[in-house]
């Protein structure tokens, strides 16, 4: 399971949270309502459905390897930026958090 408290700990992260392969929400924490989470968890579980298209679709057309399995994606706006991998996911605060660092513990969780 998920350790949602240890990424509300990343610095920027102020939201987490995880979802089922069909969007519905399992788990969150954070500076977010359940509304939200849920509408999180159902945009979070078609975008890597989507992004495992685009991966398989990238090594069709490229014949290149390294595409697949498709495991996770990131959606910037101007102030904040959603950031997957798998089955969880965080907001997160553009300029304060660091890219590497929430991969890195999204990659451990």
């Amino acid at each position: 399971m998920t350790d949602l408290n240890r990424l509300l700990k990343i610095k920027g992260v102020f939201a987490a949270g995880t979802f089922a392969d069909d969007g519905r929400l399992t788990s969150f924490a954070g500076e977010i309502t359940e509304d939200e989470a849920a509408m999180a968890a159902a945009m979070c579980g078609a975008n890597m459905h989507m992004a495992r298209m685009q991966a398989d679709g990238f090594t069709a057309m490229s014949g290149e390897s390294g595409w697949t399995p498709a495991r996770g994606f990131a959606v910037f706006g101007p102030k904040y930026a959603v950031c997957v991998m798998g089955s969880a996911g965080v907001f997160a605060r553009i300029g304060e958090a660091s890219l590497n660092e929430i991969y890195k513990a999204l990659a451990a969780a």
